[in-house]
């Protein structure tokens, strides 16, 4: 057990690193085509990349497609897909003007957002939470506001995207119990898919000549950041405790952070992705408050008074 919960650790490790590293493709996929023409190629390799894995586990019997509740399953997954569709249209569009670091850490505020959003369904919210909350923002402070006081129009966009990706995470919850989750995370990629590529040609009139030089950054957020990273998720949360799971998936915007750097210095992104002591600074605090509110502070003070 010790073995496979070693391993399973490991697959969430690579899951991490893969998302953290699709920031810059994603980055260098703005520099030939619009985030609409990105985001829709994108969602329909990975749409592919999951129905060719749906295949695999179908046909070795691992899944029977006739328990799915399709009406439950069909609904879960296109609200999913319009949460997914305004979120990553969000980050495509922060993209384009903050680094790829920054867009890594202020993405996984997400993390944060769902607790505290508690409140609107009348839970109660910790002090950990609150005093995770307030850490956070003044990393993001540091992390994002300039001398003269002002933040910029990515890091807007990017923080936009984090609280959508948070009520995104609500509603996956919330349809989980009855619903499968690879076919919903299928379904809300072709959904996704469908409205951006419908959206790229109404407003970015994407051409093959657009596309084309963006092809390698396309394939790797499509078949390795949503086909292969949520794969290896699926197989990695395994045997594996959920909060020590979210702490090691998390480490995907450090990931970034190192990922955007390295790209910038090897002359792959032409944006200067070095971050300020002050930044670095925030993105410690962010990371910090985002580790926090992971912690299962309730159960250690149990286990405490228990012994």
């Amino acid at each position: 057990m010790q073995k496979k919960t070693t391993r399973n650790s490991f697959l969430l490790f690579l899951t991490a690193c893969i998302w953290g590293m699709a920031f810059v493709s994603q980055s260098k996929g703005m520099e030939f085509m619009g985030p609409f023409t990105f985001n829709g190629i994108r969602s329909i390799i990975g749409t592919l990349s999951l129905l060719v894995y749906l295949g695999v586990v179908c046909a070795t019997g691992a899944k029977k497609l006739k328990e799915v509740d399709w009406k439950y399953t069909l609904r879960a997954g296109i609200w999913c897909g319009l949460l997914l569709t305004a979120a990553s249209t969000f980050q495509q569009y922060g993209l384009v003007y903050t680094t790829v670091g920054k867009a890594g850490f202020i993405t996984t505020l997400y993390i944060i957002f769902v607790p505290l959003a508690g409140i609107f369904f009348k839970r109660k919210v910790g002090a950990v939470i609150w005093f995770s909350a307030l850490m956070a923002a003044v990393g993001m402070y540091l992390l994002c506001v300039t001398e003269d006081f002002r933040l910029g129009t990515g890091d807007i966009l990017v923080f936009i995207c984090a609280v959508i990706f948070a009520a995104h995470i609500m509603v996956v919850d919330h349809y989980s119990e009855r619903s499968d989750g690879v076919i919903v995370s299928c379904i809300q990629f072709a959904v996704c898919g469908i409205v951006c590529t419908l959206a790229a040609f109404i407003f970015e009139k994407p051409t093959i000549g657009h596309i084309l030089p963006g092809a390698g950054a396309l394939l790797y957020a499509g078949v390795m950041s949503c086909g292969v990273a949520y794969t290896l998720q699926i197989v990695g949360q395994k045997d594996v405790n959920p909060t020590i799971a979210a702490l090691i998936l998390s480490l995907e915007s450090v990931v970034a952070t190192v990922a955007g750097w390295i790209a910038f210095k090897i002359g792959l992104l032409k944006a200067d992705q070095t971050l300020t002591g002050k930044q670095i600074w925030g993105c410690v605090l962010v990371f910090a408050a985002v580790l926090l509110v992971q912690i299962p502070w309730g159960k250690i003070v149990l286990r405490k008074k228990d012994s």
